[in-house]
C-alpha cells in the first residue's frame, strides 16, 4: 500500500479559502473557543502546584504519593499530544476537539469529587488525555486557517496561552483554595468548558475528516510510542527522587525507553501510514526549532517550578503569597504579547529568537545572586526580564519551526512542537531536582567543613547561638545552639543550591540564543496559502 496523498482534509481551512467565501467572524469565534480550551488544558498542569498539601489531606495521600496528581496528568498529556494529529485527520478537528472538551469537563468534575487518592489518579489521568487532545490542534489551526499576514498574530495568541497558563496556574490555584477549597481547582473548568463546546461545535468547522485514515492504523507504532513516552516521562519525573539508575525501576524504564523509542522511530520511517509523521524533521529550521522548543519548555516549566519552590521552602511563603509574587510573570507576559508579535512579524525570526532567549538568560541569571533577604521587587525584576524573553522566544521559535514547512505538514508539526516542549519541561524539572539535591548537599559539606576551631567567624557565630539559647532558658543551651546553627547552614546551602539551579536554566537559554543564529533565513510569514503549495 502507499501513503495517503495530502488532501484538502489535511489542511484545515483549505476548502474555506478555496471557496473565496470566508466568514471571518465564525473563524475567529471557532478559533477563540479552541484557544480557551487550550488555556484550560495547559493551566491544569500547574493549577494544583500551590495546593498539593490541601489535596493531600482531602484524599488521604502520603507525601510520596501526592506528586502524582501532577505527574499522571503530564504522562497522559504526553501520550495523546502526538496522536492528536492523526485523530484530527481521521475525524476532523471539530469532532476531536468537542469530544475532548466534553470529556475534560466530565473528568474535571469527577476529579473534584474524588474521595480517595486512587480515584483521583484515575480521573486525573483521563483528564490529562482529554486536555492533551485540545493542545496541539490550536497551533495547527492558527497556522493553516488564517492567511499568511494573520498567522503571526494567531501565533502570538497561541504563544501567550502556552506561556501564560502555567505561570498563572499557581496564582489562581492558591487563591481558589484559600477562598473556597481545593475541589474548585477542578470545578472551575466547567463554565469555560461549556463555552468551548458551544463555540467550537457551532463555528469550528475548519476541516473534514478522512475515513481512509481508519484503515491500516499502525497499532505497533501506537503501542511502542505509548510505552516509550510513558517510560521516558516517568523516569524524568521520578528519577531525581529515586537516585536515577541506582533504582532498579528507573534503570529498566531507561532501557525500555531506548528500545521502544528505537522501534517506534524505525516503524514511523518505514510504515506506509505512520501514526506520527516524522517528515517535518527533514526541514533544518524545524529540527533546530525543536531543540529550542525543548529549551523553552525547560525555561517555562523550570522557571515556574524553581521560584515557587524557593519561596515556599526557603522563605516559607504561604500558597497565596507565592501566587501573588508569581503574578508579575503573568502580567508581564500578557502585556508583552502584542509587542512581541509585532517584533517577530517585522524581521527575520532568528533575531527575536536571539533577543528573547538572551533576555530570558539575563533574567534567570539574576537568580544566581538570590538570597534570603530578597524582597518582592527583587523577584519582580527577575521575572520581568525572564517573562519578556520567554514570550518573545516562544513566539519566534514556534514561527521559525514551521516557517519553511508546507501547510500539509502543519498538524504533524504542531503535535511534535507541543510534545517536545512538554518533554523539555519534564527534563528540565528532573535536572533541576537533581541539581538542587546534589548541589545543596555539596554546599552543606563545604560550609560544615569551614566550622572548625581555627575559624574565628564560625566560632563567634556558634557562641552567639549558644548565648541566645541560654537567654531563652533552653535545657541544653550548647546542644540547642548547635542545632540552630546546623539549620542555618542547611538553609544557606539550600539557597546556594537554588542559585546553581538558576544558573543551569540561564545557561540553557544562552545556548538556545546561539543556536538561533544557525537557522536558515526565512522571511516571516513564509508559509504558502492553505490549499496551495502541495
Amino acid at each position: 500500500m502507499t501513503a495517503l496523498a495530502p488532501t484538502q482534509a489535511e489542511a484545515p481551512g483549505g476548502h474555506l479559502k478555496a471557496s473565496g467565501e470566508v466568514d471571518w467572524t465564525k473563524v475567529f469565534l471557532g478559533f477563540g473557543g479552541m484557544v480557551v480550551g487550550q488555556f484550560m488544558a495547559v493551566l491544569d498542569v500547574q493549577i494544583v502546584s500551590a495546593s498539593l498539601s490541601q489535596i493531600q489531606a482531602g484524599v488521604g495521600a502520603s507525601t510520596d504519593e501526592i506528586s502524582w496528581v501532577q505527574t499522571i496528568y503530564l504522562l497522559a498529556e504526553v501520550v495523546i499530544i502526538p496522536l492528536t494529529a492523526y485523530l484530527t485527520k481521521m475525524w476532523g478537528t471539530r469532532t476531536v476537539y468537542v469530544t475532548a472538551a466534553i470529556l475534560f469537563i466530565i473528568t474535571s468534575i469527577a476529579t473534584g469529587l474524588s474521595t480517595s487518592f486512587e480515584m483521583m489518579i484515575v480521573t486525573r489521568a483521563l483528564q490529562g488525555l482529554a486536555g492533551g487532545a485540545m493542545i496541539p490542534a490550536v497551533f495547527a489551526t492558527a497556522m493553516t486557517v488564517f492567511p499568511p499576514e494573520r498567522r503571526v498574530t494567531a501565533n502570538v495568541v497561541v504563544g501567550l496561552i502556552v506561556t501564560l497558563a502555567p505561570t498563572v496556574g499557581p496564582t489562581l490555584g492558591g487563591h481558589l483554595t484559600e477562598w473556597l477549597n481545593w475541589r474548585w481547582l477542578f470545578f472551575v473548568n466547567v463554565p469555560p468548558g461549556l463555552l468551548v463546546i458551544w463555540l467550537v461545535s457551532r463555528y469550528g468547522d475548519f476541516d473534514k475528516g478522512d475515513a481512509r485514515y481508519s484503515k491500516g492504523i499502525d497499532w505497533l507504532g501506537l503501542v511502542t510510542m505509548t510505552i516509550f513516552l510513558l517510560a521516558t516521562q516517568y523516569a524524568l519525573e521520578e528519577g531525581a527522587g529515586k537516585g536515577w539508575y541506582k533504582d532498579d525501576l528507573i534503570l529498566w524504564l531507561g532501557v525500555t525507553s531506548i528500545v521502544t523509542g528505537t522501534i517506534f522511530v524505525w516503524r514511523q520511517l518505514t510504515y506506509w501510514q505512520p501514526i506520527v509523521s516524522l517528515k517535518p524533521f527533514v526541514d533544518r529550521n524545524f529540527t533546530l526549532g525543536m531543540a529550542m522548543n525543548f529549551v523553552s519548555g525547560m525555561s517555562l516549566y523550570g522557571g515556574t517550578f524553581i521560584l515557587p519552590l524557593f519561596l515556599g521552602t526557603v522563605l516559607r511563603y504561604s500558597a497565596a503569597e507565592v501566587g501573588s509574587t508569581m503574578l508579575i510573570s503573568g502580567l508581564v507576559m500578557f502585556a508583552t504579547a502584542p509587542v512581541a508579535g509585532r517584533f517577530v512579524r517585522l524581521m527575520d525570526a532568528r533575531i527575536p529568537m536571539f533577543v528573547g532567549f538572551g533576555l530570558a538568560a539575563l533574567g534567570i541569571g539574576l537568580g544566581t545572586h538570590i538570597n534570603a533577604n530578597w524582597d518582592y521587587w527583587d523577584f519582580a525584576g527577575m521575572q520581568f526580564l525572564r517573562s519578556i524573553g520567554v514570550m518573545i522566544a516562544m513566539i519566534a521559535t514556534q514561527q521559525l519551526s514551521v516557517s519553511t514547512l508546507p501547510v500539509s505538514m502543519m498538524k504533524d508539526a504542531s503535535g511534535l512542537v507541543n510534545l517536545v516542549r512538554n518533554v523539555g519541561g519534564a527534563a528540565g524539572l528532573a535536572m533541576l531536582s537533581t541539581i538542587l539535591g546534589l548541589r545543596s548537599a555539596a554546599h552543606y559539606a563545604d560550609l560544615s567543613g569551614q566550622v572548625t576551631q581555627s575559624n574565628p567567624a564560625s566560632q563567634d557565630m556558634m557562641s552567639y547561638m549558644v548565648g541566645m539559647m541560654l537567654e531563652s532558658g533552653a535545657a541544653d543551651p550548647e546542644g540547642a545552639g548547635r542545632k540552630v546553627f546546623s539549620l542555618m547552614l542547611h538553609r544557606e546551602a539550600a539557597i546556594m543550591g537554588f542559585a546553581d539551579g538558576f544558573m543551569f536554566l540561564a545557561a540553557g537559554c544562552a545556548i538556545a540564543a546561539v543556536l538561533a543564529l544557525l537557522a536558515r533565513p526565512a522571511k516571516t510569514p513564509a508559509l504558502a496559502p492553505a490549499g496551495g503549495g502541495r
